[in-house]
């Protein structure tokens, strides 16, 4: 992983608990919420670090910050398979 790649890794874990805080306390937030918010752009070039937001959100799924859920359940992130949101750890 290069240091670029770091860096975005980082402010897309921000970028989640940012959202999240600023939601109410059992909302859920979907990748693309973070993406977005770290691209910054007008045109769909977010939709690169779809798959950075994802593995963001597993890295702090294994900190206990948030969980990542399907169907309202919690599944694990080298589990889920499409669709995924993400909620603060309960």
């Amino acid at each position: 992983m290069t240091e670029a790649e770091r860096q975005t890794g980082r402010r897309l874990e921000r970028a989640i608990l940012e959202l999240l805080e600023r939601r109410g306390a059992t909302a859920t937030i979907c990748p693309s919420d973070a993406a977005r918010a770290v691209y910054g752009g007008d045109d769909d070039g977010w939709r690169a670090l779809m798959e950075p937001a994802r593995r963001a959100a597993g890295r702090l799924v294994a900190a206990g910050e948030v969980e990542i859920t399907q169907g309202g359940r919690p599944v694990e992130p080298t589990r889920a398979r499409g669709p995924i949101r993400i909620r603060r750890a309960r």
